[in-house]
């Protein structure tokens, strides 16, 4: 019941939360892993959330920008957050294009702290039974951020279901 409770109470760091500074690849790989591996990590498992190879991989296939003198900044951390979560319910593909719609229409860190708001929403009312609603008459983008973070809030609700409350009834 105590996973069930810290996801209910699922935080992600703002973009200003960020460090101030530029950082190394084995930093952000930590500190990634460190922020989300109590809501999407599998319990008992020490696999990474994200490895070097998979962020690699992310630059290489232009999803995030290159590091700038191999150091990573708030808006490689801010990207890399939503990827990590999003690639849970989609492909990178699919995220890579949602990351530059958002980009298209705002800048990275409302964009991020827009998505960390609307998730950390959704996963509450999700995990208590309540409403998260999608009114149709909002715009777009309102629409479809809603959706997307519906999506992942209700794939951690049924995992959680299997991964912490085995034979317990809600």
């Amino acid at each position: 019941m105590e996973e069930k409770n810290l996801i209910k109470s699922l935080h992600l760091p703002r973009y200003s939360d960020f460090p101030p500074i530029d950082i190394y690849l084995d930093q952000l790989v930590t500190y990634l892993d460190q922020n989300l591996k109590p809501f999407i990590g599998k319990k008992g498992d020490e696999t990474p959330i994200i490895t070097k190879t998979m962020i690699n991989n992310y630059v290489k296939q232009q999803v995030i920008q290159a590091p700038i003198k191999k150091k990573y900044n708030r808006d490689h951390i801010a990207s890399l957050f939503v990827i990590c979560i999003l690639k849970q319910v989609y492909s990178i593909n699919n995220i890579s294009d949602l990351i530059s719609y958002a980009l298209d229409r705002t800048n990275l860190e409302v964009a991020y702290d827009n998505f960390c708001n609307e998730l950390e929403s959704a996963v509450c009312a999700v995990f208590n039974g309540t409403d998260y609603s999608i009114d149709s008459k909002s715009s777009y983008e309102i629409r479809l951020i809603k959706s997307l973070v519906l999506t992942f809030a209700h794939k951690l609700y049924v995992e959680n279901i299997f991964k912490f409350n085995s034979g317990e009834k809600e």
